[in-house]
């Protein structure tokens, strides 16, 4: 049963993301860098959730963090899967920051960039400085913006150091950071495995933008990552886990 599965799934992945790229082709040209169109995009990736076999459950209502924008969402980034994981959680006028190098990912760059996410440049410090003063004149027009303050992470180390660019620009624009955290589900997605289990998303206190100030920018960001690390261990003593699936080792 295992291969029928995983063969039967893929096709089925295969053909919702043929159709999710042509439709939001469709959307971003008809209405190129518009803030709903990440939103639109990842409402569509969300039936991904019960094809892949995993029961994503929120302990909030989504929809409440709306009165709070525009803001700074933060999360962990654990893999490839959290587009369809945490495609419940972006919100109408939100959009995420991400690598300059993604442009040139066949059809999803161009999707990305048209979806009117920004794209960072992280080889040149002093264009990557540019970048977020332009991220800060965004969201001087009501846009949100979704950052992961550890960078690139594969899900199955540790979490790395938190950088200090999402509350530095909170401090700037003068918004609040609105924390998420995911349990940890580095490898429990198996496509042949009928049931994956759950995955819990919680949301945090949010963090006023104006109670943040530049000398304690280090010790801010410092906390925050011992919030979140904290939470996403507390978040993994109460998920149900596929028989059989261990957490990764120094997690």
């Amino acid at each position: 049963m295992r291969y029928p599965l995983i063969v039967l799934r893929v096709m089925i992945l295969f053909v919702m993301a043929l159709i999710w790229l042509v439709l939001g082709l469709c959307v971003c040209l008809f209405r190129p860098f518009n803030r709903k169109n990440v939103y639109a995009l990842t409402q569509m990736l969300r039936l991904a959730q019960g094809v892949i076999g995993v029961k994503v459950i929120l302990d909030f209502d989504v929809k409440s963090v709306r009165s709070r924008m525009p803001a700074i969402f933060v999360g962990l980034h654990q893999s490839n899967w959290d587009i369809v994981t945490m495609a419940d959680l972006p919100q109408p006028g939100l959009v995420c920051v991400g690598k300059k190098s993604l442009l040139y990912t066949p059809i999803f760059g161009i999707l990305f960039f048209l979806s009117g996410n920004v794209l960072l440049d992280r080889e040149h410090r002093s264009k990557a400085g540019d970048t977020f003063l332009k991220i800060v004149e965004k969201i001087k027009t009501g846009l949100s913006i979704w950052m992961f303050p550890e960078g690139t992470r594969s899900g199955y180390g540790p979490v790395g150091k938190f950088k200090s660019g999402a509350l530095h620009t909170a401090l700037l624009a003068k918004v609040p950071i609105i924390p998420f955290v995911t349990s940890t589900y580095a490898g429990q997605i198996d496509l042949g495995r009928w049931d994956n289990g759950e995955i819990k998303i919680k949301l945090l206190p949010i963090i006023e933008g104006t109670s943040l100030s530049r000398q304690s920018l280090v010790s801010d960001t410092k906390a925050l990552q011992d919030e979140m690390v904290n939470a996403m261990h507390e978040l993994d003593k109460t998920v149900r886990r596929p028989e059989g699936y261990k957490l990764p080792p120094g997690r």
